[in-house]
């Protein structure tokens, strides 16, 4: 199945600053979002406040998304301390 991907606007901007401030976090973050449109499933569901979303680690950060039909949702990237 093809996913198509969507970022949320904060993401946007969290990408934006990404690119200016980290280059190689950035590059890291791009190869981890082709990995998680090729097989969001593969990734873990979460519980609780976050039911819904599943998780991506891309050391020490964490990749919060949804995945409806075909289309997956970004909606941040956090610290692993700050993201749940």
């Amino acid at each position: 199945m093809e996913y198509s991907i969507r970022f949320t606007p904060f993401f946007e901007k969290q990408l934006k600053k990404l690119k200016k401030k980290d280059k190689v976090l950035f590059e890291r973050l791009t190869k981890k979002l082709k990995e998680v449109k090729t097989n969001p499933e593969h990734y873990k569901p979460l519980k609780n406040v976050l039911k819904g979303n599943r998780r991506a680690h891309l050391n020490p950060f964490i990749i919060i998304f949804d995945v409806k039909d075909n289309l997956i949702t970004v909606h941040y990237v956090k610290h692993h301390d700050d993201a749940y």
